[in-house]
């Protein structure tokens, strides 16, 4: 599946009746990190949960994990993709969060830049990522 690089935000929701419309919640986090504005107009894309292509009626989020059942870093060394740096750590380093809050720590990066990265180094707990295109 190709993933647009318009894409601002990724979550897993449900959709729910309410009267006559279907609704899908976006999670509050998206909006606090500036990721979506409140009022504003946005494209969506629904992907069916269950992997099998069927349309199923549920929506769920399959976790890889290892031996020992921890979730496993949601990126790979070599893997390249594009961040959004929340905030600065301690030594000046770009911060960015994706998938289950995973850090990608990005050196030389701002506050607020939105960047094409390659991840260089991956551990559990956070991965390092150049930049190769602002």
């Amino acid at each position: 599946m190709e993933i647009s690089d318009e894409l601002l935000c990724l979550f897993s929701a449900t959709v729910r009746e309410e009267g006559d419309r279907y609704v899908v919640e976006v999670p509050k986090r998206e909006i606090e990190r500036g990721s979506l504005e409140s009022g504003d107009t946005y494209r969506v894309a629904l992907i069916d949960g269950d992997g099998d292509g069927g349309g199923g009626t549920t929506t769920s989020t399959t976790q890889h994990t290892g031996g020992e059942g921890e979730p496993q870093p949601p990126v790979e060394k070599g893997e390249v993709r594009y961040v959004e740096v929340e905030d600065i750590g301690k030594q000046g380093d770009g911060i960015a969060r994706v998938e289950r809050g995973y850090v990608i720590i990005v050196p030389g990066a701002d506050v607020g830049e939105r960047v094409k990265i390659e991840v260089s180094e991956v551990k559990s707990n956070f991965a390092v990522g150049e930049i190769i295109e602002e």
